[in-house]
């Protein structure tokens, strides 16, 4: 790992106006996650629709980054990894978390630098979580410096969040709109291609649930 870096100014992606990460409650999100939450955000379809993603799209036996995470995964029980590294804001949560090989509690919209080597992992998965992050762009930089060429993040969200600390802008779009949004994310990152999935569609009875992959440049 690499040292630890202070906190640093929030900026704002170029072309959204000032008020688009802010978000209805401003204190700070480490003291909003301070009780862990022992919960799945997502229901059982959603979850098995995230498991089968990520045994498309992450890699078996590779160093694998879990963002924002928490007290489970999602990864496919019967699949092996050299490492899953967790990263979230409950430490509780986390050290619960069998999947983990190690893990570290970081408030990343306040401090986007990852402590990780630059291309040291081969995936990255991000689960209901996006919606949460004022500096994406900064942050998913930062993902793509982690990575190893052509290596994938998988990003998926639902219409399910805590509201009052979700940022403006992700409350005032329908569910393509967040697809663009993450997409557009990604590529201002520096990924170098993009898939949106729609995994189950926002008209059934469930949770709806759609996927956004980026890939990193080859070398």
């Amino acid at each position: 790992m690499s040292g630890s870096h202070r906190e640093s100014p929030l900026t704002r992606p170029p072309g959204f106006p000032p008020e688009a990460f802010a978000k209805r409650d401003p204190g700070p999100d480490p003291l909003f996650y301070r009780q862990p939450r022992f919960v799945t955000h997502i229901d059982d379809a959603a979850i098995a629709a995230v498991t089968n993603l990520y045994r498309d799209v992450v890699p078996a036996r590779g160093v694998v980054l879990d963002l924002m995470s928490s007290w489970v995964s999602h990864l496919p029980n019967d699949a092996t990894y050299a490492q899953v590294i967790g990263h979230g804001l409950n430490a509780a949560e986390l050290t619960a978390n069998p999947r983990l090989t190690r893990h570290f509690v970081q408030d990343l919209n306040a401090m986007p630098h990852l402590p990780l080597d630059t291309a040291s992992a081969d995936a990255a998965v991000m689960c209901v979580s996006i919606q949460y992050l004022q500096r994406p762009v900064e942050v998913l930089s930062e993902v793509a410096r982690v990575l190893r060429p052509e290596a994938p993040v998988a990003i998926s969200f639902s219409n399910r969040c805590y509201p009052t600390k979700a940022v403006a802008i992700w409350g005032a779009l329908d569910g393509a709109g967040r697809a663009r949004l993450v997409e557009r994310y990604l590529q201002d990152a520096g990924f170098v291609r993009t898939d949106i999935r729609p995994l189950i569609p926002e008209q059934g009875s469930g949770d709806p649930l759609t996927a956004v992959i980026g890939w990193t440049a080859a070398a």
